[in-house]
C-alpha cells in the first residue's frame, strides 16, 4: 500500500502543478509576461529547491520536448493552412531559411569577438539561438489576434525556421574538427538532405492523411482526432527514419490539412489546439528542470547571456529582418513589429541541450547562455510586444471566448456550403453584401460578428473578423479570394 500512496501523492503534485500552469495564463494576461516564462523559471527554481528533480536525464528531456514540438508544429501548420500559406510562401521561406542562417552567422561573430569563444562553439551557439517561437507572442497577446500579412508571416517564419535550425545544428554536430571547407560542405549536404526529404515526406504524408480523413469512416467521434494525431507522429517517425527533417514534415503536413474539409474537422482542430497548449507547458517545464540557477553566477552566464540577448533583440534581428523585408510591400509599422517579435522559446533550449549531450567543448556554459537569452526574450521582449504592436499600428482584432455552441450534424458532406473569415484588407472588408461579386448562384446565409448574428441584408457592411457562411453551387475558390487579404 505504501507504493500506492506514493503514486497517489505524485499524481496529486503533477495535477496541482498542471492546474497552476493552466491558471498562469490569467496571470499572463494581467502582467503581459508570456505564460511560458512562468513554466521555465518556476521549473528552474524548483531544481534548486528540490535536488531530486535533477535525476531527469538529458536524453529523456530531449525525447519529451521532441514529442511536444511535433504536436506544436503540426497544430501550428493546421492553424496556418495552405490557403493562407501559399500567397506568402516566398516571403516565409525567405525569412525562415535565409533569416535563420543570417541570424546564426551574426550571433556567431558576436560570440567569437565579444565572449572569446572559438569559431565552432560560437557558430553552434548562434545556431541554437536562431529559431523563433510565435507561441510566446500569441500567449502574451491573449485574445488579440494579429490580422493581415503579419499574422501569416510570423507563425509561418517559426514553422519554417524551427526545422531549419534543428537541421543546421544536426549538420554542424555531425562534422569533425576538419577544415572550414570540409565542415561547410558536410553541413550543407546534411542540411539539404534533411530539408528535401522532410518537405517531400510532409507533402506525401499530408496527402495521405487527407485521403484517410475524408474517405475512411470510424465508429466513434472521439477516434477521429486520435487518428490525426497518430498520423502526424507516423509522418515524423517515417521521415526521421529515412534521414529527413521530421519537424519540417509534420509542419508541411499540418499546413496541407489546415483547409481540408473532413468529418469532425472542428473537433480535430479543437483537440490539437488543446494538445498544443499542453505540449507548450510540458516543453518549457521540462526544459526548466535542466538548469540549476546557482551555477550561473560562478560561470558568468548571466552577463554573457544578457549581452547576447540585447544584441539579438535590438541589433541582429532588426538588421536581418530589414535586409529581407525591404522588397516586400509592408508598412513601416509591420516591419518594426516583425523585427521585434522574433522571440525565443523551447527550440533554442532544446538545441542547447544537444550541445551538452554531444560533448561539445564548454557545453555547460553555452547551454546556460542559451537559457538566459530565452528568459530575457520571453520576459522582457514578450512583455513589450503589446506596446510595440499598438505603437506600430499592427492590425489586430479581439477574439472573445464563445463557450456555447449550437450546431447541426449531417451524415454526408454538405456540398456547396463554405465558411470564411473576412481578413483585414480583403475585397470584402468594408463592402456591403450587395457589392460583393459572388455570382448569381451564391448567397450569404449568415454573418457572425463578435459572437453575435448580424442581419443579412443588402446594405449590411462586412468588417474584418466577420465569419460568413455561404451557400454556393459553384466552386468556392472564387468566393474565397474575396475574403482573403490582397497580397503584393
Amino acid at each position: 500500500m505504501e507504493g500506492t500512496w506514493s503514486f497517489g501523492l505524485a499524481v496529486l503534485v503533477v495535477a496541482v502543478a498542471g492546474m497552476a500552469a493552466v491558471g498562469s495564463n490569467r496571470l499572463s494576461e494581467r502582467t503581459r509576461i508570456p505564460a511560458p516564462a512562468f513554466f521555465l523559471v518556476v521549473a528552474a527554481v524548483a531544481v534548486d529547491l528540490f535536488p531530486g528533480l535533477r535525476k531527469l536525464s538529458t536524453a529523456t528531456v530531449q525525447d519529451v520536448v521532441t514529442v511536444a514540438l511535433v504536436v506544436l508544429l503540426f497544430q501550428g501548420g493546421m492553424e496556418l493552412g495552405w490557403r493562407r500559406f501559399r500567397p506568402e510562401a516566398r516571403a516565409i521561406l525567405s525569412i525562415g531559411v535565409l533569416g535563420t542562417f543570417a541570424t546564426a552567422g551574426l550571433l556567431a561573430a558576436a560570440a567569437h569577438f565579444l565572449l572569446g569563444l572559438d569559431w565552432r562553439p560560437a557558430l553552434l551557439l548562434g545556431t541554437a539561438l536562431a529559431p523563433t517561437d510565435p507561441a510566446v507572442v500569441f500567449s502574451v497577446l491573449g485574445r488579440k489576434k494579429i490580422t493581415g500579412r503579419t499574422g501569416v508571416l510570423l507563425p509561418g517564419e517559426s514553422g519554417a525556421n524551427d526545422p531549419v535550425g534543428i537541421a543546421l545544428m544536426a549538420g554542424l554536430l555531425g562534422t569533425s574538427t576538419g577544415s572550414v571547407l570540409d565542415t561547410a560542405g558536410h553541413t550543407a549536404l546534411i542540411f539539404v538532405q534533411e530539408m528535401a526529404i522532410g518537405a517531400a515526406m510532409g507533402a506525401v504524408g499530408g496527402w495521405a492523411l487527407k485521403v484517410v480523413m475524408r474517405k475512411v469512416p470510424l465508429p466513434a467521434e472521439g477516434l477521429y482526432p486520435l487518428r490525426t494525431l497518430a498520423g502526424a507522429f507516423a509522418v515524423y517517425g517515417l521521415t526521421t527514419v529515412v534521414h529527413g527533417s521530421g519537424f519540417l514534415a509534420v509542419f508541411v503536413a499540418g499546413v496541407l490539412l489546415g483547409d481540408v474539409r473532413a468529418p469532425y474537422k472542428r473537433e480535430i482542430e479543437r483537440f490539437h489546439t488543446a494538445l498544443g497548449s499542453l505540449g507548450e507547458i510540458v516543453a518549457f517545464a521540462v526544459l526548466g528542470l535542466t538548469v540549476p540557477l546557482w551555477t550561473f553566477t560562478a560561470e558568468g552566464a548571466w552577463t554573457d547571456g544578457l549581452l547576447l540577448a540585447v544584441l539579438l533583440a535590438f541589433v541582429v534581428r532588426p538588421l536581418v529582418m530589414a535586409s529581407l523585408l525591404w522588397r516586400m510591400r509592408l508598412r513601416a509599422g509591420e516591419r518594426v513589429f516583425l523585427a521585434f517579435t522574433g522571440l525565443k522559446g523551447a527550440v533554442p533550449v532544446l538545441l542547447g541541450s544537444y550541445l551538452v549531450s554531444s560533448g561539445v567543448e564548454d557545453a555547460d556554459r553555452l547551454y546556460d547562455i542559451v537559457f538566459v537569452v530565452v528568459v530575457f526574450s520571453v520576459i522582457v521582449q514578450g512583455s513589450l510586444v503589446p506596446t510595440v504592436a499598438r505603437l506600430s499600428g499592427v492590425p489586430m482584432r479581439s477574439v472573445e471566448l464563445e463557450p456555447w455552441a449550437l450546431g447541426v450534424r449531417l451524415r454526408d458532406r454538405p456540398e456547396g456550403v463554405a465558411r470564411h473569415v473576412v481578413e483585414d484588407g480583403s475585397d470584402a472588408d468594408g463592402r456591403s453584401l450587395d457589392g460583393l461579386d459572388i455570382g448569381e448562384d451564391t448567397w450569404i446565409s449568415a454573418v457572425v460578428r463578435d459572437g453575435r448574428l448580424v442581419p443579412v441584408q443588402g446594405s449590411t457592411r462586412l468588417q474584418a473578423g466577420d465569419e460568413v457562411l455561404l451557400l454556393t453551387g459553384d466552386d468556392d475558390e472564387k468566393c474565397a479570394g474575396l475574403f482573403t487579404a490582397r497580397r503584393s
